[in-house]
């Protein structure tokens, strides 16, 4: 084809989109006005699991470059070096476990404020345990009559094993990911359910071993496996692929999901230094809108991109496990012992139920769990958690990104909690494992309500339990 032939296609084409262009203007998003960053060459980090997919879906679509925003995004060896990279500058922001901005607020490890106006997904967590625990928790199941077990699978079925252990003098060794992390939380709170103590942490001891019946400590996620088959622990709780990893190795059984630990609880969010949001707050709206409209993409049209989202996080810059493994949970299923696959739809939710609001109520409720296993060492009054809820949660920046998607197109009005005063609605007791509701308001009863852990001014001093 001569070059002439090639220009004269190529303007008869441009002239066609641009009829076209003006025959569905209105169905197209308005072009917006840029926003004006003060830093437009970024780098985030991230650990290896399949949440982390809203930056790596913001980043492949384009969301970040429409932006305005060069991003390099890269994954990290663990959670604390991730948050000291943050906290250094090394990493603009990062994928983060919800408890790390709270934690670092309050000085409960390493002291830095950091501030979060993107709640990245909701659920996403299992509980599994060796074949071997599995084999001893059968008998005190409850059983279908295919002969798969009843679900939720509660505590209650370990609860004859950590005893049989705890008679032969051996200890009942668990991992979770990160002394803030969800998944502590969860397995603490899924163990204390079936009256197993999980153990308190004191200002002179962190192990959080204290009066523990299950030893818990930290294994990071891509590990988990491999130290399970190794003998070292006898479950865990971590986020995907890493417990479907353990079915297709053949080597531990998910018992729970954390879905059914607590409905749609929250999960990560994408943490970033308050410094670095009142130097560039352009930037934070940037970043902030193009992780919203990469979280749509997640959902839209009933899961229907998830599948193009396995094969992306699938690649060895992203997760790099297997996209089969990935999409066994990420497509709407969950498998927990070999063959015994279930649906549960929302496994993973990344935009609806409005997800990626940043609810103060979530703050608190791990708020609470720190207070509950002694992480607060000592009592605080119900304002307190307010006041710290809303100094790292920002659902004004979250809103005000939101409110500019809205006008340009991206976004529907009714995907945003406009009216909410930033905390939820009480989640009632049906939807979480102890049949307990949570009420982010009121945090000081929900904390006194629960039957395993420290209440009212309670302390932990050496091994023991006191005050009132």
């Amino acid at each position: 084809m001569k070059k002439t032939d090639t220009l004269t296609i190529g303007r008869k084409l441009l002239l066609g989109t641009m009829f076209a262009a003006g025959l569905t203007a209105t169905l197209m998003p308005a072009q917006a006005e840029m926003l004006d960053v003060e830093k437009d060459e970024l780098k985030f980090g991230f650990i290896k699991l399949t949440d982390m997919a809203p930056l790596a879906i913001a980043y492949e679509k384009g969301y970040f470059e429409d932006e305005g925003l060069f991003v390099t995004i890269e994954p990290q060896a663990n959670w604390k070096v991730l948050l000291d990279r943050v906290i250094t500058g090394e990493l603009d922001g990062a994928h983060m476990l919800a408890g790390q901005p709270i934690a670092a607020t309050i000085g409960f490890g390493t002291k830095a404020h950091i501030v979060t106006p993107f709640s990245m997904d909701l659920n996403g967590n299992g509980i599994t345990v060796s074949n071997e625990i599995w084999e001893m928790m059968k008998p005190h199941l409850e059983m279908q009559d295919d002969g798969k077990p009843v679900h939720p699978i509660k505590a209650s079925a370990l609860k004859p094993v950590v005893e049989q252990f705890k008679d032969e003098g051996k200890p009942f060794n668990m991992g979770m990911v990160f002394p803030v992390s969800t998944h502590n939380y969860e397995l603490r709170y899924w163990l204390a359910s079936g009256d197993i103590h999980p153990g308190y942490y004191s200002k002179t001891d962190i192990s959080g071993q204290i009066q523990g019946d299950a030893l818990l400590s930290v294994t990071p996620p891509p590990q988990m496996p491999a130290t399970l088959e190794a003998g070292t622990i006898y479950g865990y709780c971590v986020g995907e692929p890493w417990n479907q990893a353990a079915v297709f190795k053949g080597i531990g059984v998910p018992v729970i999901t954390d879905y059914e630990i607590w409905k749609n609880n929250p999960e990560k969010v994408f943490g970033l230094t308050k410094e670095f949001t009142e130097k560039y707050p352009n930037t934070t709206l940037a970043l902030t809108k193009a992780l919203i409209r990469a979280a749509k993409w997640l959902d839209e049209n009933d899961n229907a991109n998830r599948m193009e989202a396995v094969e992306i996080l699938s690649r060895s810059e992203y997760v790099g496990a297997d996209a089969e493994v990935i999409a066994n949970s990420m497509t709407g299923t969950f498998e927990y012992e070999k063959g015994d696959k279930r649906d549960v739809p929302d496994f993973n939710v990344f935009y609806r139920y409005f997800a990626t609001y940043p609810y103060y109520s979530d703050a608190v409720w791990y708020l609470t769990q720190m207070r509950r296993w002694g992480q607060i060492t000592e009592h605080k009054p119900d304002s307190w958690y307010d006041e710290v809820a809303k100094s790292v949660y920002r659902p004004d920046i979250y809103l005000q990104a939101a409110k500019m998607l809205v006008e340009e197109g991206h976004v529907g009005e009714a995907d945003f909690p406009w009216e909410t005063d930033g905390y939820r609605e009480p989640t009632p007791a049906a939807d979480i494992i102890d049949g307990i509701a949570y009420d982010g308001r009121t945090p000081n009863a929900y904390i006194d309500s629960l039957p395993i852990g420290l209440k009212g001014k309670q302390i932990v001093d050496g091994s023991e339990v006191v005050g009132g």
